[in-house]
């Protein structure tokens, strides 16, 4: 275990130090985020919550032995009751999408900072609530952006975009070209028994239990999230909001639908493409869950065109291009093994994302200390997701949708703003409700 804690930047070790941890999905992402904290500083991991049992019980042995000395968390089935029964200083939410807003809201009220996967809600009015709620009670809350930490794109970030080296920039595009399961059949079956189907299901609409809906099956289904849109869009949409300092999004088109892998049980666009319209220029998203990429080097990337050259870039790589000759420059993903022999384990993620993780991490440790706001703010966070969110619902309305930032509405389209909030199951509250 000692070597879980080397290559732990200046000050995260000590800002980290005792911090009382939750979390709340103690699924695939939600053990990734918390194993890379627990790389970097030696929190305690108070309590998990999970409404899978099996994978709660996982979770919490794998913590133990994470941790040392073998000390396991406290186990909840249900988050409410893990919030009234513990204090924490840090909670992580790793749930399904459909899940982030509630528990985010609840972990901020009881006072904790927060750590909440992409995209930060399913609807553009939770992710509203939530930047309000932690600006209103002054919490550190960081989205799992994770390019914004890692390490080669803010190499690219210095050596490029800030030293101008492509003059003018007047387009980029976004993309994913990866299958993603869309095409998979997935039959109604029994719920099993390890798994509280109720409460997983919680806002969004009851619907019959497929098979491989859960743990990762979701994302093929509307009601759980925001697609291929909200799954990988985000990250790269985000990544050059960032790279090029935009802010919110104007106005939205988008077009595609379900156009060739018709088999499969899935409500998504296995084919889409939307325009990000922004105050300095366009960025264009496309994805396919079929065929091949236009560029196999980059099958999920970016690409930003300068008047002086092209950058390309994704979480493995990125290459500046200048235009008309001269000596481009190239840089690949920073792999920490050696430091962090986790990554690419069981227990850890891929060596080439883990070193953005756990750069978010030190950040937000380091907010949570000054009280500033972390790189990937909510307030970031909110913003590309609900970018992503409206250009779903411009494919659903079939119109271009335009942005008032400051008012928070969708401009002159009623119809639209009805649909910025989702209509919650019965027996749960919307926040919007309680918050206009």
């Amino acid at each position: 275990m000692a070597a879980l804690g080397a290559g732990v930047a200046s000050g995260a070790e000590e800002s980290g130090s005792g911090k009382r941890v939750g979390l709340i999905g103690a699924g695939w992402y939600g053990k990734v985020d918390l194993f890379c904290l627990q790389q970097v500083a030696p929190v305690e991991v108070v309590a998990l919550c999970d409404v899978d049992s099996r994978m709660l019980k996982d979770a919490g042995e794998r913590v133990a032995r994470w941790s040392g000395g073998g000390k396991k968390p406290y186990l909840f089935e249900d988050y409410r009751e893990m919030l009234a029964r513990e204090e924490f200083d840090i909670v992580i939410v790793g749930t399904p999408d459909h899940w982030h807003a509630l528990p985010t809201l609840a972990a901020m009220e009881a006072g904790a900072d927060v750590w909440v996967q992409k995209p930060v809600s399913v609807d553009v009015r939770e992710g509203q609530v939530m930047l309000e709620t932690a600006r209103r009670l002054g919490r550190v809350v960081q989205v799992g952006t994770q390019r914004r930490g890692t390490p080669h794109l803010i190499d690219l970030k210095e050596k490029v975009f800030e030293a101008g080296l492509l003059g003018r920039i007047g387009h980029a595009e976004v993309c994913c070209f990866y299958g993603m399961g869309r095409n998979q059949v997935m039959p109604v079956v029994e719920v099993p028994d390890f798994l509280n189907w109720e409460l997983w299901t919680g806002p969004a609409p009851m619907r019959s239990f497929r098979k491989g809906v859960h743990p990762k099956g979701w994302r093929r289904f509307e009601e759980y999230g925001n697609g291929i849109m909200g799954d990988m869009c985000i990250h790269m949409l985000d990544t050059v909001r960032w790279l090029v300092g935009l802010g919110m999004v104007e106005r939205v088109s988008s077009s595609g639908g379900i156009l060739v892998e018709k088999r499969g049980s899935g409500n998504i666009p296995d084919t889409q493409v939307a325009t990000f319209g922004f105050e300095e220029f366009d960025v264009v998203w496309t994805h396919r869950t079929w065929g091949q990429a236009p560029d196999k080097e980059y099958p999920w990337a970016f690409f930003i065109y300068g008047e002086k050259g092209t950058v390309k870039g994704d979480l493995n790589k990125w290459e500046f291009i200048p235009h008309g000759g001269g000596e481009g420059m190239r840089g690949t993903a920073l792999v920490e093994r050696e430091e962090f022999p986790g990554d690419g384990t069981a227990d850890g993620t891929n060596p080439n994302v883990a070193p953005g993780i756990r750069g978010l991490w030190r950040d937000f440790l380091s907010c949570v200390e000054t009280r500033e706001r972390p790189v990937a703010d909510i307030e970031e966070g909110h913003r590309s997701s609900a970018a992503c969110i409206l250009a779903n619902l411009a494919l659903k309305l079939e119109r271009s949708l335009a942005w008032d930032e400051k008012a928070g509405e969708v401009i002159d389209d009623e119809s639209a703003r009805e649909l910025l909030a989702r209509v919650y199951r019965e027996g749960w509250e919307h926040p919007w409700r309680g918050h206009k």
